[in-house]
């Protein structure tokens, strides 16, 4: 506490805040039948930003000592000293996250079983498997957050991952399988779900695909699965409504708050309250605590995602999204868990309505430009559907769209959700996301593909 009263009476401007960090990684990863890597990997720092006039400032340090962050303070422009009272109070969170089974309580012999149980299964399912990669990740992370609010605040995140990755090849066609699971928790993922079943999703998807045929592109309906993950949301939605792009002019929804940009069956969520998801945390990395934030309510854009500095900007609160990768980055506006919140049609009546169209069960990458809102997704497992029935698997399809296009287009919305996890990057900087969405309907889209 002494070192944060130090500098917040040194430095002077519209806003400062300090983030102090320890973290430790430890990871596991598993190739070719071996452990091919573990590691444990120590960092702990501390960075300072200061805000006058609109500008930021922003300098980092990992020499904690007394000279250290004088060099620090020295760095940062319009250092002066100032005779301010400082009378930190901390902030306690409104909401708890429980680990139940801290990794840190359990010998690496143990967590490389995991690994091992996995890569095992996944070779075990067919010869034309040729690649099988299995990596778990645990990080334990100690924050500590003071500003010139005259707030403190502090909190414990134990992140935990596992991951595998499956290559099946014939007769020169080669598919992947992929599957990850992980959240603000500890080992108590493996009482969710068991290593051998990700990693029999993981291994069958890249088995199936090499029989699956190509199909014509064109236009046609589009039924994507709760199960699909919500990288669609995330990607062509979620980044357009964070609030530097905004003010950027970087956003095809920069100045359209208030209007109606979906369809009015359409609700978007950041939450990152949700309990133990990989997006959540007590507070963001600004010390505000989290919340949930309706970004479009019935089809009304109603905000968008905030950090401090943003919100400053347009002389709002900050939503608590301002998130970074570690003390070396200054926050930025972020998503959390993204979602689309749930409709009144079962998954199996969305379907159902549909003559000829498209499934899809899993969402591989693609690219979205936030300034028009277009996007290319690639498919990982999708299917036929004809006669309002799920037919034969094909591979080697795009989505093709625009955000704006699939927000006011969705027609039905499932009462289910799904969610899928991430690592979201921008501006160089890496954090843990989730996504969610329910079974959506989209009456006509682009599809990419082609004749076999």
């Amino acid at each position: 506490m002494e070192l944060f009263n130090h500098i917040l009476k040194t430095l002077k401007g519209d806003y400062v805040d300090i983030f102090w960090e320890e973290k430790t990684a430890n990871q596991i990863q598993m190739e070719e039948n071996k452990v091919q890597k573990c590691s444990t990997v120590f960092d702990n720092g501390l960075g300072v930003r200061l805000i006058i006039d609109g500008k930021t400032f922003y300098a980092y340090t990992n020499d904690l000592t007394k000279r250290g962050i004088d060099e620090l303070l020295s760095s940062l422009k319009n250092y002066r000293h100032s005779e301010c009272i400082i009378n930190l109070k901390k902030v306690f969170p409104s909401t708890q996250f429980v680990i139940k089974k801290n990794p840190q309580d359990v010998e690496i012999a143990e967590k490389i079983k995991f690994v091992k149980r996995a890569n095992d299964i996944s070779w075990t399912q067919s010869k034309k498997i040729k690649q099988v990669k299995v990596l778990y990740g645990e990080t334990f992370q100690k924050i500590k957050i003071a500003n010139s609010e005259q707030y403190f605040t502090e909190e414990e995140r134990v992140h935990t991952l596992f991951l595998i990755h499956a290559v099946a090849s014939e007769d020169g066609v080669i598919q992947t399988g992929y599957e990850a699971y992980g959240g603000l928790k500890g080992l108590e993922l493996f009482d969710e779900i068991s290593p051998e079943t990700l990693a029999n999703a993981a291994t069958q998807r890249a088995l199936m695909m090499l029989n699956a045929r190509k199909i014509k592109g064109g236009r046609m309906p589009v039924v994507i699965s709760s199960k699909a993950g919500g990288t669609i949301i995330h990607e062509a939605v979620g980044h357009g409504l964070e609030a530097d792009l905004v003010q950027e002019g970087l956003s095809v929804y920069s100045g359209k708050l208030g209007e109606k940009i979906a369809s009015e069956i359409i609700t978007v969520i950041d939450d990152s309250t949700l309990p133990n998801m990989r997006g959540s945390y007590l507070f963001d990395d600004e010390g505000t605590p989290s919340q949930k934030t309706v970004l479009i309510h019935e089809g009304i854009l109603t905000n968008y995602l905030y950090d401090k500095y943003t919100a400053m900007n347009d002389g709002k609160a900050s939503t608590g999204n301002g998130r970074r990768q570690s003390y070396e980055h200054y926050p930025i506006p972020r998503m959390s868990n993204t979602l689309i919140a749930p409709g009144n049609h079962s998954p199996e009546e969305i379907i159902r309505s549909v003559d000829k169209g498209f499934f899809v069960n899993k969402m591989g990458g693609g690219q979205v430009n936030t300034v028009t809102g277009e996007f290319v997704f690639e498919v990982q497992e999708g299917y036929l559907i004809e006669n309002g029935q799920i037919s034969e698997p094909v591979r080697g399809v795009l989505l093709i769209g625009t955000g704006q296009e699939i927000l006011k287009n969705i027609d039905m919305v499932g009462n289910d959700l799904g969610f899928s996890i991430g690592t979201c990057g921008k501006n160089s900087q890496g954090v843990p996301v989730t996504d969610g969405i329910p079974t959506v309907r989209i009456p006509e889209i682009v599809i990419g593909g082609e004749i076999q």
